[in-house]
């Protein structure tokens, strides 16, 4: 019971990073990489975000976004349309701390394009829209957004966070979502993760 308060209290007293569920054991992702096809990343040809239909309605009169800012925010107040109205935001791939969600960009940790090119292509749009929209992965994640337009749509090997404290996890949330969705890797990619998991 001690060591749950301490861990309540800890979480209580200082501000959260955002953490999204699901972030696998280093061992457990590297065994996960490992698993993973590498092969040439297809063709972007007919890709579009609108067939990956995100933001989609939650419950509750929440969206995708709207739950993610919450989940990842600490002392979160919505209205009743349940925009957030207050809070604060630590960035973790920066550090950042954010008090308006408008500076907030929910991440697609594998972003659409990448997942495009790497077997999404192939999906129904309903399969597209449950990645879109993946809460129980660490797929989504809310970060800075001038930091998450950045990054745009690069792989590991073309971008990382710019805290390099963060890099472990961030690959292993990477490769989490590159695993249970059973999309493949570049050469360079799998480099680039392999090197940031060496890290862990």
């Amino acid at each position: 019971m001690l060591a749950v308060t301490a861990v309540l209290s800890g979480t209580l007293a200082g501000v959260a990073d955002a953490t999204p569920p699901g972030i696998p054991s280093a061992t457990t992702a590297k065994s996960e990489l490992a698993a993973l096809t590498v092969k040439a990343d297809g063709s972007q040809t007919g890709y579009s975000r609108d067939k990956f239909p995100h933001w989609i309605d939650q419950g509750n009169s929440c969206n995708t976004r709207e739950v993610v800012l919450k989940r990842d925010g600490t002392n979160v107040v919505t209205d009743s349309s349940c925009a957030a109205t207050s809070g604060k935001w630590v960035s973790p791939y920066d550090g950042a701390t954010w008090t308006a969600a408008s500076d907030v960009d929910i991440d697609h940790v594998v972003p659409l394009a990448d997942a495009w090119r790497t077997g999404a292509s192939a999906w129904t749009t309903a399969q597209r829209q449950a990645f879109a929209n993946d809460l129980t992965d660490p797929q989504l994640i809310a970060v800075t957004d001038n930091v998450n337009q950045e990054k745009g749509d690069k792989s590991p090997d073309a971008w990382k966070p710019p805290l390099v404290s963060y890099w472990c996890t961030y690959a292993k949330m990477w490769v989490a979502v590159k695993y249970k969705f059973k999309l493949t890797v570049n050469s360079a990619e799998k480099t680039a993760l392999t090197d940031m998991l060496g890290r862990c």
